[in-house]
């Protein structure tokens, strides 16, 4: 009986997942897979499609509110637009590339050692090209509303400080990508198996949320190929003077993020000292 008892204690002691092992910095052996390759496909196609369906949904809007003040879908509609397309997307490419669709998103997996050095640069290049393309798609079928409605451009919006905006981009970044870590965990993973949907759900949901605070602010970039695309089609001299808070904001933002979750919520730095001392050749 006592048996039985301390094998119900250890089994419900014990862990019912596993952390993945920590990806190497330099892994060029993915170089030779055509997995890496499909994922950077992945990237290239997702985040096309996700500018192409958001920044035509941008300049349907203003072109519709330009004629009548109350139509448009609205700064709710955008907002929508986005959060949505990130779920979709997520949920369609997450187990082929892991659905980043986003520079600030891979360099904060990066950060917590999920992603090798070259997988990360490879995702930023292939996102940052699909973007590129997305905008020209909606430039190319919308061409007269876009040149003259801002071809949803990412810039500090009139009455806010460089300083204010980029405080803005730092925090919604922070919460898209504590949002992807908390969503994405091992622990919750195994927890929540039986909800398939439950990752990009969350995910799409937060960049929906931030749309709503800090679209008055900047139009919202917490992606920087998102921006970068925009910037490079539009090519307007107020973008790309802003442009740098848009990479510098999500950067810092990812950067806190991936801190905050794995040496404070899972306390990676507390179990690397435990292990340390605990080790008998130390």
């Amino acid at each position: 009986m006592s048996k039985e008892v301390t094998e119900a204690e250890s089994t419900h002691h014990g862990k019912d997942y596993h952390d993945p092992p920590p990806a190497p910095l330099l892994d060029v052996g993915e170089l030779k897979l055509w997995s890496f390759y499909r994922a950077l496909i992945a990237e290239f196609i997702a985040t096309l499609l996700f500018l192409y369906v958001t920044i035509a949904t941008v300049i349907g809007h203003k072109k519709l509110n330009a004629a009548d003040a109350c139509n448009g879908v609205g700064l709710l509609g955008i907002a929508w637009a986005f959060g949505g397309m990130i779920f979709i997307l997520v949920y369609c490419t997450a187990g082929i590339s892991g659905g980043h669709i986003n520079p600030a998103v891979t360099f904060g997996l990066f950060l917590a050692r999920k992603v090798s050095l070259i997988r990360a640069l490879a995702y930023i290049v292939f996102q940052c090209l699909g973007a590129i393309c997305g905008v020209g798609l909606v430039k190319a079928f919308m061409k007269g509303p876009y040149n003259s409605l801002g071809g949803g451009a990412n810039e500090v919006a009139s009455g806010y400080s460089r300083g204010t905006a980029l405080g803005a981009e730092i925090i919604g970044t922070f919460v898209l990508v504590y949002t992807v870590f908390s969503a994405t965990d091992p622990k919750r993973s195994a927890r929540d198996s039986h909800v398939p949907v439950l990752a990009p759900l969350p995910i799409g949901f937060a960049v929906f949320m931030v749309h709503l605070a800090t679209i008055p602010i900047t139009g919202t970039g917490i992606n920087p190929a998102r921006s970068f695309g925009a910037a490079v089609i539009y090519n307007n001299d107020k973008a790309w003077d802003d442009h740098w808070i848009f990479w510098v904001g999500p950067l810092v933002g990812a950067l806190a993020a991936a801190a905050y979750h794995q040496y404070i919520l899972r306390a990676a730095a507390i179990k690397a000292l435990g292990s340390f001392r605990s080790n008998p050749h130390n």
